[in-house]
Order: structure tokens, then sequence, then C-alpha cells
């Protein structure tokens, strides 16, 4: 076995060359100028200003890294100062610090709308790629705005605001909205693990709704579970200011299953898939208190009286599924548009284990809340990049995929090893030679700039 000598090279080496991407895409938004403008309470003078605290955490966001002590290993990283133009790269006290001072501020300086109002405005400025859905004869076009909660496990801590969730762990109940197939993060929100799902959600729809017209202009389809069946969300939606198509699934609450087979075999559709199986589709319109105009409900009830199996049922296993809509199209593509709605589960599982932000760093609660802010601009940043690598067949990974996943991003273009050189003025990244990856980092660079 070859015996390697270890020293320490004169060159600038660096891993982390895709932090090139991010400080160019940071300089498209207003966060610098904004950030600055903000006063830091209990604070005359500070040596480290906020922008170089927001592009430094941002820069280890970027990586998959949420913890502030992450940040020790960059402070002499030449190439880290560089990419994201940090006057001076913060330690980690000082970022801690600084993000608890700021955290609790009153609306006015506040930098949670700073960071949710342009990560907006990146994905509008940069054009991010967004698949629309088109459906009916008359090809009406949607881009899907899925809402849900995601609980984020931080048993065995003692952190403000944590208990218990409805998964049956102690943690924070987090909401998201994920704006388009791509599942780009135009709003967010923590909250306590006991919180109930709908507890401030028309609020935060209409917010999330303003948030994903800054991105698009095409008219928007709200997907959300049973858990926000509730009058007040499809107020929001047929709103004048807050219009928005959606498919919300019914809480049945004590309602009999078999009324609505009962139902389902006056209004609906039935087929037949095997033996002992029926499966009854339509809609109703169904008036609701607090509403002046009826609602579509589309039902599936599904009566099964032999299990695939080839087992006979004494009694019938009745399923049923019904859903609030504004859309017109059959039974069938509704039912299916809901079922895409599951995708924003991967979303999540990114944003929790590729972000490393299921266990936040901080024990206070505000704190958290503006990390996990931060943590959704990383998150947009690099969805922009993976989808970009999307754009030319030129990436060495061969799969046909819609989106990269972040951990995908990080893995292959954030954590990229290259040589930094200066000569006549000019900074060089120099690739290792047969990098695969050098024609789509070489592409992306000129792309974003």
């Amino acid at each position: 076995m070859q015996k390697f000598i270890i020293e320490e090279s004169d060159e600038v080496l660096t891993t982390h060359s895709g932090l090139a991407f991010v400080g160019m895409l940071l300089e498209k938004t207003n966060i610098s100028t904004r950030l600055n403008a903000i006063a830091v309470p209990e604070r005359k003078y500070t040596e480290v200003s906020n922008r170089d605290v927001a592009y430094a955490y941002l820069g280890l966001l970027c990586h998959g890294k949420s913890d502030f002590d992450h940040i020790e290993p960059f402070r002499k990283d030449e190439f880290f100062s560089l990419a994201l133009d940090l006057h001076r790269v913060p330690s980690s006290p000082t970022l801690r610090q600084r993000f608890d001072l700021v955290a609790p501020s009153s609306e006015e300086s506040s930098w949670i709308p700073v960071i949710l109002e342009e990560s907006a405005r990146l994905l509008r400025t940069i054009g991010a790629p967004l698949t629309s859905l088109v459906l009916g004869q008359d090809r009406r076009e949607y881009v899907p705005l899925d809402v849900d909660v995601s609980p984020f496990d931080n048993s065995g801590t003692k952190k403000e605001g944590v208990s218990r969730t409805y998964k049956g762990c102690d943690g924070y109940a987090p909401i998201f909205a994920y704006l388009g197939q791509e599942g780009y993060a135009v709003h967010g929100e923590l909250r306590t693990g006991s919180t109930h799902c709908q507890n401030g959600t028309a609020a935060f729809l209409a917010q999330s709704i303003q948030y994903a017209r800054h991105v698009t202009d095409t008219r928007l389809l709200v997907r959300m579970d049973a858990g926000n069946d509730s009058v007040d969300n499809l107020v929001v939606c047929r709103s004048e200011q807050t219009a928005a198509d959606f498919i919300i699934k019914k809480n049945l609450r004590k309602e009999s299953p078999e009324v609505w087979l009962l139902t389902a075999q006056k209004h609906g559709i039935c087929e037949e898939p095997r033996e002992g199986k029926r499966v009854y589709r339509g809609f109703l319109m169904s008036p609701m208190k607090g509403l002046e105009q009826p609602v579509r409900m589309v039902f599936e009830v599904i009566e099964r009286t032999i299990l695939k199996t080839g087992q006979i049922l004494l009694t019938p296993d009745i399923e049923v599924s019904v859903y609030l809509t504004s859309l017109p199209d059959d039974p069938t593509t509704i039912i299916d548009l809901y079922h895409a709605h599951g995708t924003m589960e991967q979303f999540h599982s990114e944003m929790k284990t590729d972000l490393d932000l299921e266990r936040l760093p901080s024990g206070k609660f505000a704190t958290n809340d503006l990390v996990l802010r931060f943590g959704m601009l990383a998150y947009n940043i690099l969805r922009l990049i993976g989808q970009e690598t999307l754009r030319a067949d030129d990436a060495p990974l061969r799969n046909r995929v819609q989106r990269r996943r972040i951990r995908t991003v990080i893995q292959n273009l954030m954590t990229l090893a290259a040589k930094m050189t200066r000569h006549a003025r000019q900074v060089r990244l120099r690739l290792g030679r047969g990098n695969r990856w050098l024609p789509v980092f070489a592409r992306l660079y000129e792309s974003f700039g």
C-alpha cells in the first residue's frame, strides 16, 4: 500500500466551489441593502454587518449545515469570503447573538418579510422553471400551490415551543407552502408542536397566495389535506384579493360511510376493476355555512366484498374520500390531482434532512423561526441550481428526472473541489482535469451571470 506524506500547500484549494453560484444569485436580490438598513436592537454599532451575517449563514445552509458552530472552519477561508463578497466572516457567537437579537423584532424591523419577499423576487428574476398543469379541452393552465404541516422531531430537547406533535413525537409543527411541481418554498412558518394544523392557516394561505403571485402570473391551484377542511380557507380562495382554484380533502368527521355509499350509488358512476370491488365516482353541489355559493364535492366510494387475496367479507368494507374543489373537471382528474399533492412530502424531506433543519439550532423559538426562513431561501437557491442543470443534457447523471434532489445538488455541485488562482487582476477557479461536471458548472455560472 502506498504511503502518503501529508503536507500543507501554499495553493488556495476549496471543496465548496458551488458557493460561486450562491453569491451570484444573492447579488440579484436586495437582501444586502434591506438588511443593512435595519438597526440591530440594543446595538449602536456592529463590526459585522447584517448582510455579512445573513450571507455567511446562507453559505452554511447551502452546504447542508444549520448549526452556528459550523461557521468556524470558514472564518479564514479566502474563497468563502470572496464567493459571497463578505467583508468580514462572523464568528459562531456573533451569528447566534445576531439572530437572537433580530428574531423577536417588530414587524417594521423584522428580517422575515425581507427574506420571504426577496426569495420570491429571486425566483421571478431568474425565471425559475415552473411546470404548469394543463387541464380540459380548453387547455387551462394552473400552477399548484401545496400547503401542509410537517412535524420536526426535536425529542430530548428543552427548546422553547417544543411540545407533542400529532405524529407522537416532541417537536415543532411548521407549515409550508410549495409552488409548482418543482416545489419552490414561497412561505413557511414555525409553530409549536401542539398547534392544530388549521390554527392561523387562513391568514397563512392568503399570504402564501400573495407570495406565489410575486413569482408567477399563472392561475394558482391550492391543494390541502383534510386537516384544513375549513370554510375559512374556502373564503380566502374565493376572495378577489387572493382568488385561486382549490382542491381540499373533506374531513368526514362523523359522517356515515353507509350513507355515502347510498349517495354514490344514486349520483355516481360505478366501475368494477375486479370481482368484489366496486368504485363509485361522481360529484355533488353542496351548500356550506358561511359561503354564498355552493361548493362542488367530488367523491370516490369504494365498496369491497371480497379482498384481493380472495377472502370474502361478512360485511362490506366501505372507503370514502371526498374533495372540495372549484375545478369543473371530471372526478377522476380531480382525484389524481389531489394524489399528486403527496409529492410535497419529498419537499419536506429535503428541507428536514438535506438542509439539516429538522433539529433547529437554537433554544429560542423566535430564533428558530428566523432560521427556518433562511433555510427556505437556501432551499430555493439550491432548487434553482438543480433545475438549471436540467436545461441541457450535459450532466453526467443520465436518469430522466423532473427535478434534482437538494442532496444531489449539494454533493455534485456545491462541494466540487477546485483551485483558486490570481493572475493579471483576474481570479480563476480551476476544476480538476477530467471532471465531468465541469461543462455543467461553467454553463450554470454563465447562466446566472
